[in-house]
C-alpha cells in the first residue's frame, strides 16, 4: 500500500471549476443540473469570470500539452476539480455522480455502471443524433449549406429514432429496476434521470410541434411525468427561473421550423 501524501485533487473541499462555451446550454448543462439539483457551489469559468472564451481555448490549443496528472482536453465540457482536470462529457458524469449523491444506493458497487448506461443512451440517441440531423453531412460546414439533407434526416429521426429511445425509456421505467416508475434506476434521483430531462428539453425547443403531438398521444406517459417531476425539483426550479440557465441557440438543439413536422 502506497504511503505517499493523498493528491489535492482528491481533497473534498476543492472547488468545483466547469469549463465551457459562454452563452450557449450545450453538453455542459448535465454538469450544470447535476451540480445545481445537489445545490453544490461551483464556477461557470467562461460565463462568470473575465476569462470568457479564453479558458476553454487555452485548454484546447495545441500548445497545452497537459501536466504530469493530467493529459491535455481535445474539446470541452471540462472540469477542474483541484489538482485534477477531465473532460468528456460521460466522463465527468462518472466522476461527479458519486461525490453528489446522484449514482445510486452507495451499497450497490455496480449502481453507477447501470445509471451511466442510461445516460449514454440519452445522449447517444437524443443528443448526439439531435445534433446531427442539423449537420448531416459536415460539422464544418453551415446548415445552410446541407439544409435538404438536414430536412430528410429530421424526417427520419423524428418518425424512427424518437419514438424508438422514448419507447425505451417508458420500458425502463417499467421495469423493477426503476424501483417504481418515478425515477430511472433505484426508486431516487441520479444523473440519469437529469440527462433524460436536459436532451428532452432540448428536443422540445427543436422540435415543439413534433413533441407536443408525441406527448398528446400518451404512448410515453412516464418519460414525461419524470420530465415534469425533475423540473419540479426546488432546487432545479430555481435554478430554471435564474440567469445562470442558459437560452438555447446555435447549440446542438436548434430550432429550424422546417425540420419540425407533427
Amino acid at each position: 500500500m502506497s504511503t505517499a501524501p493523498p493528491s489535492k485533487r482528491q481533497k473534498t473541499d476543492a472547488p468545483y471549476e466547469l469549463i465551457y462555451w459562454p452563452s450557449i446550454p450545450g453538453r455542459g448543462e448535465h454538469i450544470r443540473l447535476c451540480l445545481e439539483a445537489t445545490k453544490t457551489a461551483y464556477t461557470d469559468v467562461s460565463n462568470h469570470t473575465p476569462a470568457g472564451a479564453s479558458a476553454v481555448l487555452d485548454l484546447i490549443s495545441a500548445k497545452n500539452l497537459g501536466d504530469a496528472s493530467n493529459p491535455p482536453p481535445l474539446a470541452p465540457p471540462i472540469l477542474r476539480h483541484g489538482d485534477l482536470l477531465l473532460a468528456q462529457l460521460p466522463n465527468i458524469l462518472l466522476y461527479l455522480g458519486p461525490r453528489l449523491g446522484l449514482a445510486g444506493p452507495k451499497d450497490n458497487e455496480t449502481a453507477i455502471y447501470h445509471i451511466n448506461q442510461l445516460a449514454l443512451t440519452a445522449l447517444d440517441g437524443l443528443s448526439n443524433e439531435v445534433h446531427d440531423i442539423h449537420h448531416p453531412i459536415s460539422t464544418a460546414a453551415v446548415y445552410e449549406e446541407q439544409k435538404e439533407e438536414a430536412m430528410a434526416k429530421a424526417r427520419d429521426w423524428l418518425g424512427k429514432r424518437l419514438p424508438k429511445f422514448l419507447g425505451y425509456f417508458e420500458k425502463v421505467l417499467q421495469g423493477e429496476g426503476s424501483r417504481g416508475g418515478e425515477w430511472l434506476y433505484g426508486g431516487k434521483l441520479t444523473y440519469a434521470d437529469l440527462v433524460l430531462w436536459q436532451c428532452l428539453d432540448g428536443v422540445g425547443y427543436a422540435f415543439p410541434k413534433k413533441m407536443a403531438k408525441v406527448k398528446e398521444e400518451g404512448k410515453f406517459g412516464k418519460v414525461f411525468a419524470l420530465c415534469e417531476r425533475v423540473g419540479e425539483l426546488e432546487a432545479i426550479n430555481e435554478y430554471l427561473g435564474s440567469e445562470r440557465r442558459l437560452k438555447y441557440g446555435m447549440g446542438i438543439y436548434r430550432h429550424y421550423p422546417e425540420l419540425d413536422s407533427e
